[in-house]
């Protein structure tokens, strides 16, 4: 029954991803904006907020046992980033690598990708430093916390002012399918498309709780804790829409989108998130927490350096496929 529930609100968050991102992609083609700020932030922020939700809903009252909630909230905080930047990728990347073949090249526009990876390095070091920070310094932590929110403010304008630019150079954000409230005879219009974004959150909300309550009683029945499987198995499956998405979008040869939508949701996740953790729960170095940072830093900076030097292949991101086995590999010993 436990395995039943857990697939029910599985699959609800991924219908309400699928209904969001929707709504989002005509949101931008009806604003005329570039498939940087589609990709990046609209997409990426929509498909973020099941790993956003669960920690938030868990952190502020997902159970009695405040300890319990601290842990899956960490560990959905931290996991998030760590599946984007290894596991997603990687998925990403298989889906075409039979196409592309191993030196096939990957062709995101350099500049956005660039930015989010730097913005993401930048923010995601702060929340490691915090790691170290210790809690009874409010003060501190409070002024990193501060200082990653202001990052991501920061990253969202210059994202906005590079759009222009970019939908001028054939970057403009297209939508592939016809609105879904538009099928239930809903005419298309701002009204279908903020009612869509409206459904589609709520339904994000009702499943990320109802995944909650699951972890809760699956822990103890798998004999690991809720922090270990908020790091592995909560990412995996909140995540999926990202991982969806950017395949589809991949194999449209649409690869800007397809990077943006897990790039953008790394810079989300790595700076508005983590501030919220080092604000309202312990924070500490535990043997998982530290691997998953240090492996998540590890693999944006592969990418980095792989982008920087001119050519992005299909192979390089086999590297970030490798880095997640290496991190179950330390979690689980």
């Amino acid at each position: 029954m436990l395995l039943l529930e857990l697939l029910f609100f599985l699959f609800l968050i991924l219908i309400a991803a699928e209904i969001f991102v929707n709504a989002l992609e005509h949101l931008g083609e009806r604003l005329k904006i570039s498939e940087g700020v589609t990709g990046s932030l609209f997409a990426a922020v929509g498909t973020a907020l099941p790993e956003t939700i669960v920690p938030l809903l868990a952190i502020f009252g997902g159970t009695q046992n405040q300890q319990l909630n601290e842990e899956i909230g960490v560990g959905a905080i931290l996991g998030a980033p760590l599946m984007l930047s290894t596991l997603s990728l990687f998925l990403m990347t298989l889906a075409v690598w039979k196409h592309r073949g191993s030196q096939g090249h990957l062709s995101p526009e350099r500049s956005g990708l660039t930015r989010d990876l730097n913005f993401f390095l930048g923010a995601f070091a702060l929340s490691c430093i915090a790691l170290f920070v210790p809690h009874e310094t409010g003060g501190i932590r409070a002024m990193l916390a501060f200082v990653m929110v202001t990052i991501y403010f920061f990253y969202v304008l210059l994202t906005i002012k590079a759009s222009a630019s970019l939908v001028k150079e054939g970057h403009g954000t297209e939508a592939d399918k016809p609105m879904l409230l538009t099928k239930l005879g809903l005419k298309h219009g701002w009204p279908a498309i903020f009612i869509q974004l409206g459904l589609g959150l709520g339904l994000l909300v009702a499943g990320a709780k109802g995944f909650i309550h699951g972890i809760e009683q699956a822990a103890p029945l798998l004999g690991i804790s809720a922090l270990l499987l908020s790091l592995m198995v909560v990412p995996i499956a909140t995540e999926l829409p990202e991982k969806v998405n950017s395949i589809l979008w991949i194999r449209k040869h649409k690869d800007t989108l397809a990077f943006g939508n897990i790039t953008g949701a790394m810079v989300f996740q790595g700076t508005l998130l983590p501030a919220i953790g080092i604000l309202l729960t312990p924070w500490a170095p535990q043997k998982e927490v530290l691997a998953g940072v240090v492996i998540t830093l590890a693999a944006a900076t592969w990418l980095r350096i792989m982008l920087a030097r001119g050519q992005l292949r299909v192979w390089h991101l086999g590297v970030n496929g490798a880095l997640y086995a290496l991190y179950l590999t330390i979690a689980l010993a």
